[in-house]
């Protein structure tokens, strides 16, 4: 039975981005990545210097976890991180669709899965310049080709001028993917639950801003294919966790 690293496991509530956008959802937040981006903003389940605050479950385990959550009644799970592809997740998702439940899966396209075809959706958020980290396309395709007839969308999240321009390149070199762009968070959650206040400081107007800033761009631009969204959830909770 497949063991996994779990930083936490939270819900329901409503998936705050995205594609799914609203959809009341259960998050599965894996341990560990193979990026360190600069904004990060969920450094608590990627950098090891918490690897001991993840859990090891069982898929079973995880499930029934779930299951609690959800009273028993499907719900989406969104799979998460870090990087949850880099965990063994197929055996979850297997008994976890045998139950009725519906997978999402969010990763920044780095290391692909042949179990990223039983997904129900398949969520790639390349990073862009701002995050430090620098795209492998082939890995990028081979993700893509691994998701099979799985939806598949691909998310960007936009700080500035250099990655509006890079969205637009990503999004000329996979046409045929639905693209979401939203807004960076520039005031990420601290790590610890210790250093989280209630209302976790966030620099609203300032998210907003760039909100305006990127519809105005892409309107002047007669870019009009990319979805323009906002992350939900920090509008409505700021940097709170489990939420």
């Amino acid at each position: 039975m497949s063991t996994l690293r779990i930083a936490e496991i939270f819900g329901p509530t409503i998936q705050g981005e995205g594609a799914l956008i609203g959809m009341p959802t259960v998050f599965v937040r894996a341990g560990g990545c193979d990026y360190r981006c600069r904004w990060c903003d969920s450094l608590h389940a990627v950098d090891n210097a918490y690897r001991h605050d993840w859990v090891p479950m069982r898929s079973q385990d995880v499930l029934e976890r779930i299951r609690e959550l959800s009273g028993g009644a499907p719900v989406m799970v969104s799979l998460s991180g870090g990087n949850p592809a880099i965990q063994p997740f197929e055996e979850l998702i297997d008994a976890g669709r045998a139950e009725g439940y519906r997978f999402a899966l969010e990763t920044q396209g780095s290391v692909a899965r042949d179990w990223f075809a039983k997904l129900d959706m398949l969520v790639l958020s390349p990073k862009p310049p701002s995050s430090g980290e620098t795209v492998d396309w082939e890995r990028f395709d081979a993700c893509i080709a691994a998701a099979g007839s799985a939806s598949t969308v691909m998310k960007i999240v936009v700080f500035d001028e250099a990655d509006y321009r890079w969205a637009k390149d990503a999004a000329e070199r996979y046409p045929a993917l639905p693209l979401y762009l939203q807004p960076g968070n520039h005031t990420p959650p601290p790590p610890t639950p210790e250093a989280e206040a209630e209302d976790a400081a966030i620099d609203m107007e300032g998210i907003l801003e760039r909100m305006r800033w990127l519809v105005d761009r892409t309107v002047a631009d007669r870019w009009f294919s990319p979805h323009i969204l906002p992350q939900l959830h920090v509008l409505l909770w700021g940097n709170r966790r489990g939420v």
